[in-house]
């Protein structure tokens, strides 16, 4: 296993300059402050090693359903917030998961300044059949755990994207070293499982959503699970390679080389991503780089680049960084793009569930699998 960058190695990570607190929809403060460089540690196959936990606790579901206590396999609890369509002819219905924000929770899909995805859950149009309108959304809530981003962000409720164990069968054993499932992937697993146990779903048509580091976790998530149809997020940053992780790797469809590289097993995945031409920590060229390796995939790989005024333009913004790994100095993406970040594309709402509408599994991949 290889050792991680030590200070000094580059690594600079998100944003450099302290940005003034601005305040999330959902109700989370955010300001950018110089980063110090991570300490090393050693990587392992998988990336990071896994997140240390600070606590689970119960999300607030505005409108929807609590579901939970589920003991993940660490034994943390773990829940998640639900919101069924009005009831109608009696269809499987198309499911939406949304992965929330780092510093937030399920209850931004409901929050009016948040990702406010519910008032679609009884109109959008999903289906293929006329007879169905809406979809069943799903918000599992993450944990509070340590992140590799800067403060305030260098821990709190989020998603561990860093460690890479994704295998849908479960722990694996690598040179000898048994590697646990990550414990967030296989609670999103679970809470889809028991929704699709019901009855209630069109299993063609699993769909995610995700925010920030919750778009981030939907990538790696839907790149490992070929029950996931599509997926479509909002300002993501590369889970794979950043100028804040310490154990940065490139995603391979083969057998990895190296620690350096981690295989995907569902690289087909078509995805689309909203996200700015001035974003948080430079972001903007690190996202593009992740479209152009799923490009390489033969993978469906859209997006939709904002100005700050959330017009579509054509590229990124150089003075707010020009760094595929997103480590950037500049002010403006302290300033701007973190504005630009924490706040939902309310107006390419629809646009993000008609990508998802037109991308349906070709042929109904089964059952989604009980952890």
């Amino acid at each position: 296993m290889r050792p991680a960058p030590g200070p000094g190695a580059g690594r600079s990570g998100i944003g450099g300059w302290q940005g003034r607190v601005v305040r999330l929809g959902s109700g989370v403060a955010l300001a950018l402050v110089a980063a110090s460089p991570a300490p090393a540690q050693t990587c392992t196959p998988f990336g990071d090693p896994p997140a240390q936990l600070i606590e689970s606790k119960a999300p607030t579901c505005t409108g929807g359903t609590l579901l939970g206590p589920w003991a993940d396999p660490d034994g943390t609890p773990r829940w998640a917030c639900l919101w069924r369509p009005r009831p109608s002819a009696s269809r499987p219905r198309p499911l939406i998961v949304y992965l929330h924000p780092s510093l937030s929770g399920a209850k931004s899909a409901a929050a009016p300044r948040g990702a406010n995805l519910v008032p679609f859950v009884d109109t959008a149009e999903l289906s293929s059949d006329p007879g169905v309108r809406g979809f069943i959304l799903l918000a599992p809530e993450g944990r509070d755990t340590t992140h590799h981003y800067p403060w305030p962000d260098e821990k709190g409720t989020g998603w561990d994207q860093w460690y890479r164990q994704f295998d849908p069968a479960g722990d694996v054993t690598v040179g000898g070293v048994r590697y646990p499932e990550n414990v967030d992937a296989a609670t999103i697993d679970h809470f889809i499982a028991a929704e699709v146990a019901t009855g209630e779903v069109d299993t063609r048509r699993i769909f995610l959503m995700g925010w920030s580091n919750g778009a981030s976790m939907a990538y790696e998530y839907a790149l490992n699970r070929p029950e996931i149809a599509a997926i479509a997020v909002y300002s993501g940053g590369d889970p794979y390679q950043s100028a804040s992780d310490p154990c940065s790797q490139v995603p391979v469809t083969g057998a990895p080389q190296s620690d350096e590289q981690v295989r995907v097993r569902h690289p087909g995945v078509p995805t689309y991503q909203v996200h700015n031409n001035c974003e948080i920590g430079g972001m903007c060229p690190n996202v593009l780089r992740l479209e152009s390796q799923l490009r390489s995939f033969g993978a469906i790989a859209d997006d939709t680049i904002l100005n700050a005024a959330q017009r579509p333009v054509g590229q990124c913004r150089p003075a707010c960084g020009t760094d595929p790994d997103g480590g950037t100095k500049s002010l403006l993406a302290a300033t701007l793009g973190t504005r630009n970040h924490i706040r939902w594309p309310g107006d390419w709402t629809a646009a993000m569930l008609r990508f998802l509408a037109e991308h349906p599994q070709s042929t109904a991949p089964g059952t989604a699998r009980l952890p």
